[in-house]
């Protein structure tokens, strides 16, 4: 998943996927990194638009916006599946909801003046230069 990583909006979620992703299915690096640089360009991502989460997955398709935070939410398995029957909603309408949040989420969750720092622990999940692989969803 890529995100960008100095919204507070966004760096709450990439923590609440970290402690729920009990089978660590997904791997992180904030849009503003030269992963998402290089990575995003090539399959059509615009790293620069920060309003505008993606997850690449396992297949090499590049979910944008509202497909990738279901994608993400899914992929927490359990009764985080659910999450899936709003897949039903047509995707102008959804990402009409997300471009809203997107619009509003400094002014409401704050923005940060540097991309946040993993743990150690959590260090493994997000992609630096050493890791080239896509976000792999394990299914």
């Amino acid at each position: 998943m890529f995100f960008d990583g100095v919204c507070g909006l966004c760096n709450r979620t990439v923590q609440f996927l970290l402690r729920h992703d009990r089978h660590e299915r997904l791997k992180f690096a904030p849009l503003q990194g030269p992963t998402a640089q290089r990575m995003l360009p090539p399959l059509g991502g615009r790293p620069q638009d920060l309003n505008t989460i993606y997850v690449l997955t396992s297949n090499g398709q590049l979910l944008e916006r509202s497909r990738a935070v279901l994608f993400a939410a899914t992929a927490l398995g359990g009764g985080w599946t659910l999450l899936g029957i709003l897949r039903v909603v047509p995707r102008p309408v959804a990402d009409l909801i997300y471009g809203w949040v997107a619009r509003i989420r400094y002014r409401v969750f704050g923005r940060l003046d540097a991309c946040a720092m993993p743990t150690p622990a959590q260090r493994a999940r997000f992609l630096d230069e050493d890791q080239t692989s896509p976000m792999s969803i394990g299914r």
